[in-house]
């Protein structure tokens, strides 16, 4: 198929998708309408987003999380380890805490590896907030073992190719591209290190940079997001708005931003809301929306509430 044609199948069907959205959907977008860039950069980002959802080791290959709340714990997938995990060999090895660190050694004979070398001896665990995280892999490369870190707490994240929510992953459902949720918007400087609370889904918080906010406008009113970043540095959203629960993911959607231009405008594709990992799997920790994101407005664009498949 040439990409002329192409491009002309693909719009029909961004139509037809409208069309069928029923009565509550905005007025269709005729198909010349649609800037065939647009449509382009939208059909690419949905595609990467879909690969890395699928990858061996995305979010929809998680299958365990553990918290430490001992000195030392043994772990594996015998019913006899301190934390047994749901993959992996009988017995993997020791987890310990202990000055400030928390380290793991191997047991004898185990077939570990790390940084595509056998893992023989005990290593200091690095957890995601440091800036090497510590990945040991096992079962021919098929598991991920990793260490978080939510505030005071610390936890053993486990992810396999072979997991169901990887293997018998439903795909995505967005809504129709629609270019009138491309909205410019301001960038509003807070003051001077300010910081914001964030809470997760497991009710640990967080006190993350919060150096603006951005303001955007729709049918005539004016809404006001919080970013969590750094000042001239690419941003975060967390939000909630009138679709969660009612079409999208009921605990809120996430937006990526660039960093305003030097006129302090920047462009929020609500197209690109994606959901939190916890969409997928019940062992994430996931951001919620702080109240200052929780607006009232029916953001009908970006990915749809995660169906899990029966």
């Amino acid at each position: 198929m040439s990409m002329h044609r192409a491009m002309g199948w693909l719009l029909g069907m961004v139509a037809a998708a409208l069309v069928g959205c029923g009565h509550d959907a905005p007025p269709p977008v005729a198909p010349a309408a649609l800037d065939k860039t647009f449509v382009a950069d939208t059909a690419a980002w949905r595609a990467a987003r879909l690969e890395e959802l699928r990858a061996p080791d995305g979010w929809t290959s998680l299958v365990g999380l553990h918290w430490l709340s001992l000195k030392a714990h043994y772990i594996g997938s015998s019913a006899d380890n301190g934390i047994k995990l749901a993959v992996g060999p009988p017995k993997m090895g020791m987890v310990s805490t202990g000055s400030n660190a928390v380290w793991f050694e191997p047991e004898h004979g185990v077939a570990l590896s790390l940084d595509g070398k056998p893992l023989t001896g005990r290593i200091r665990f690095q957890s995601d907030e440091d800036p090497h995280p510590t990945l040991i892999h096992f079962d021919n490369g098929k598991g991920v073992l990793s260490l978080i870190h939510r505030g005071d707490r610390y936890a053993l994240r486990v992810k396999h190719a072979d997991a169901p929510s990887r293997t018998q992953f439903a795909g995505l459902d967005e809504w129709p591209m629609d270019p009138s949720w491309r909205i410019k918007a301001r960038y509003i400087a807070n003051k001077v290190g300010k910081r914001i609370q964030v809470m997760d889904i497991v009710g640990i918080g967080s006190e993350q940079p919060n150096a603006g906010a951005i303001e955007f406008e729709r049918d005539g009113k004016t809404y006001r997001l919080e970013t969590i970043g750094e000042l001239g540095r690419p941003m975060f959203v967390v939000f909630a708005d009138r679709t969660s629960g009612h079409g999208s993911y009921p605990a809120g959607r996430f937006l990526d931003l660039d960093a305003p231009d030097p006129s302090g405008h920047l462009v929020v594709d609500f197209n690109r809301a994606y959901n939190p990992p916890c969409a997928f799997t019940s062992f994430a920790t996931c951001p919620l929306p702080p109240p200052e994101n929780r607006i009232d407005l029916a953001v009908s664009a970006g990915e749809k509430a995660y169906k899990v498949p029966r």
